[in-house]
């Protein structure tokens, strides 16, 4: 693993932390919460992602979905994007598709 994916894993271990600390402290509404029970942490949602586009993850989410509890990823790879749901419970990529027009959260009403 490359430096830059290292700092990348980390920010997002810190970022998902705080989140849940904030959401602890009764700030957020209890979904927040919903990702301590997933059984594959964050950092290895992204690595899968990474590796199924081939490519680096610009960003991450925890959220429900009709698959239920998933990581959605964005990874770039050369000049494309890849929106990528990764299964929290499994940590198996349940869809890929690339992301032609990059609407970042336009893709939420998809789900």
């Amino acid at each position: 693993m490359n430096r830059y994916s290292k700092l990348y894993v980390l920010a997002a271990v810190i970022a998902t932390a705080g989140t849940v600390a904030y959401a602890a402290q009764g700030g957020m509404e209890n979904d927040a919460m919903a990702i301590t029970k997933a059984k594959i942490p964050l950092a290895q949602a992204v690595t899968t992602a990474e590796q199924h586009a081939n490519g680096k993850a610009s960003r991450a989410e925890y959220e429900n979905s009709k698959h239920g509890w998933i990581y959605d990823v964005e990874v770039v790879s050369g000049a494309k994007v890849f929106d990528i749901k990764v299964d929290a419970d499994q940590g198996t990529v349940i869809s890929s598709a690339e992301d032609k027009a990059d609407r970042d959260d336009d893709h939420d009403k998809q789900d």
